[in-house]
This record gives structure tokens, sequence and C-alpha cells, in this order.
């Protein structure tokens, strides 16, 4: 049903007339709005930072957590750990070292592995397809498949319970936008995927309403001969993404939308060119995400709005506080290019931000980053507090 939004257009006190530019001298700007970043928003000026709080307590404090302490190998996906889920999403991280002996088949949903580290093959109903590092493969709901890694591989693996990964509409920016769909590659009944064709008993662990069954073949069935329709796995690489740009204004991340599910979408940062118009902001804006938990998971490169980060990663910003830029990135990315300022990002990163309230699981000791939620704090507060 089409939302008739209350409509409103006030403007109360000091205030820029656009968003995002030409903002009061020595204010902060902090965005409010519905539907994450498409519905009604209002642009707040503040005299101070909205992220300067001195204490955080509570279950929506921002957490950090670090996947590589966590990323252990095991031969089946589903016993990857655990990273966090709700009724609509299940995200594990998984580590594969050696070629899968048996097929999967996820029952509960499509899957989408994003592949930060390692390269191999994937054999699946489908045929075969090669993968290497900064690839998303989407798997559709019911496919059996299998990798088969050169080299150790470690895999984000977010599932859309009961649900389906389709492509953002891109609307008056053309369906080419930010990839172009014939850069969507997808298997190959070839050489590679007859040649592990065999008569000998495999098994296939197939999940359903998250409790796994085994279905015992006396032969490999990945052996088709052929297939034809519009369905199929399919593999981007980041390294395909060009993303939207604006030199005059800062864009929200809704506009590096990869995937949509029901429930939750999938975004992808990639290096790109700051704005380089002096009136225009030049990082993200603070804001509430008040219909979104926001998680960020850090593949490659310095995430310029983030201290203490690092590739394998991950960030979670639970909905309800107010987030945005740490102070160092903050002081760094309004530098201008004239004295000296960067002139572009070098980041990869995946977001997934989900309407629904997510859970995350038991870390082990040492995976969270404990001081995250204090790494806010502006210096002279980090340096009283020591």
């Amino acid at each position: 049903m089409a939302k008739n939004w209350i409509p409103l257009r006030q403007v109360e006190g000091t205030a820029s007339r656009q968003a995002h530019v030409r903002l009061p001298e020595g204010t902060y700007e902090r965005e409010i709005s519905k539907e994450g970043f498409f519905g009604p928003s209002a642009q707040f000026h503040h005299k101070h930072k909205p992220t300067d709080w001195v204490d955080f307590d509570g279950p929506i404090r921002p957490r950090a957590l670090d996947l590589n302490k966590l990323a252990t190998a095991h031969a089946n996906p589903w016993q990857g750990e655990l990273v966090m889920n709700n009724p609509h999403l299940q995200m594990r991280i998984w580590k594969l070292d050696q070629p899968m002996t048996e097929l999967a088949r996820n029952s509960d949903g499509d899957q989408l592995l994003f592949v930060h580290e390692g390269a191999g093959d994937l054999f699946c109903d489908y045929g075969h397809l090669e993968y290497r590092d900064g690839d998303y493969i989407v798997i559709p709901r019911g496919t059996m498949w299998r990798l088969s890694p050169k080299q150790p591989t470690v895999s984000l693996m977010i599932e859309a319970t009961n649900d389906h990964f389709t492509l953002p509409e891109k609307g008056m920016v053309g369906r080419h936008a930010i990839f172009d769909p014939a850069m969507l590659d997808t298997p190959h009944i070839d050489d590679a995927f007859k040649a592990q064709q065999d008569e000998r008993p495999w098994k296939v662990s197939v999940k359903r309403r998250h409790a796994l069954s085994t279905v015992t073949f006396p032969f490999n069935p990945l052996d088709a001969i052929g297939w034809h329709g519009d369905l199929s796995v399919v593999r981007i690489n980041w390294r395909d993404i060009r993303p939207l740009m604006s030199h005059r204004a800062h864009l929200p991340p809704s506009a590096h939308t990869t995937f949509v599910a029901g429930r939750f979408v999938v975004c992808t940062f990639v290096p790109r060119p700051l704005e380089s118009d002096p009136e225009a902001l030049r990082l993200p804006f603070f804001h509430n995400n008040d219909d979104f938990d926001e998680v960020i998971f850090y593949h490659k490169g310095s995430f310029f709005s983030r201290d203490n980060i690092h590739p394998g990663m991950m960030t979670v910003h639970p909905s309800g506080f107010t987030h945005g830029p740490h102070p160092k990135a903050f002081n760094a990315a309004t530098k201008s290019v004239q004295s000296g300022g960067k002139t572009e990002t070098d980041e990869v990163a995946v977001m997934v931000d989900t309407r629904d309230a997510i859970d995350i699981a038991a870390m082990p000791a040492g995976v969270e980053f404990e001081g995250y939620v204090k790494s806010w704090r502006p210096p002279e507060m980090k340096q009283a507090a020591e």
C-alpha cells in the first residue's frame, strides 16, 4: 500500500535551505528520517556533535566484532559460526580450506556468499563457476552446491530467510546504473563440471527450518547435461560496481544498494572520489537510522568514517541512537582538498540494513572490541578518561 505521508515543509530557526550543504557556521547536521533514507526527513543543526556522549549503557550500544577471530574451518557451510540473525535473516562467517566432500542445499531461503578471502570453484545444479575474493554469489533457494577452494576461502554468508534476493529499482538513473546486468556471470556446463560427475555415493546436507537433514545418493546429483530458463546462480564482483557519485552533495548509503530482500537490503561501498564542492559534506552525516539496524562488514582498505577498524571486522549500529563519523575521521574528511585533504576513498565494505532487530550470537572472548562505544569521544574526553 502506498504511504500517504503527512505533507510538511517547515523551516525553524537558523537552518540551511538544502540538506547536507551550506551548514550554518559552527554547526553539525543530524538527519532523522523514515524508511531509511527514502521517506520524509528532517535535518537539525546542532552546536555540538550528536555523538559526543560521555557514557552509554544498555542493549542498543554500538558494537564492533573482529570476525577474523571467529572464522574457523568447517567442511559444511551450515557449521560456519553464527554471527547474527532475526526471523528474516541469518548471517554466518565461514572458512573453508579443503574441497567440500558433500553438497549443501538451503531450503530456508536464498543464500548470498560474499567471498572475503580466497579463490576456487563453485559446482552447483547449474554448472561450474570460478570465484575469487570480492565476489558476491547469489544461490537461489533449493540449489545444490559445493565449493572447491584453490586458496583457503572465508565467506560472509547472508541468508534471506523465506525470501529472495533481487536487484534494486534504479529509477531515473536507468538499469545500467551501479552495475550493468550484463556483468552478472552464471555457471557453465563445461569440461570441469562434467569431469566432477561420478557414480560414487554423495550426501547432500539440507538446511530447513534451521535443522539439518542428509540425503544420500549413489551418484553425484550434480549430473545435469543442460538447462534453460531465467533463474540461476549469479556472480558479481565489487570491482565491477561503478557507484553513483555527486561532487556537490554526499549521497546516502541507499544510493549504493546492490541487492534487496523483503526485510533488508545489501549495499556495497567501493572506492570513489570524495565530494569536491567546498559547501558540501564530504562524509556521512550524523543520522538516526530509526527504522533499520545497520551492519557493516569491512572487506578491504581503510573505512573513511571509522577509526580502529580493519578488514574482517563488523560493526553493528542498532536502531535507536544517533551515529556518524568518528572524531579523527570527521576532522580528516572535512579537511579541504586545498589544505591536503583526501580526494577519494579506498574502502570496500558490505552494509546490511535490516528492518527487524537482529540478535547477535554469543561471542568468544576477544572477538568483540569492547571499547567501540567510547570511540566517538572527542580527544579531550579520551585524555580526561585516561
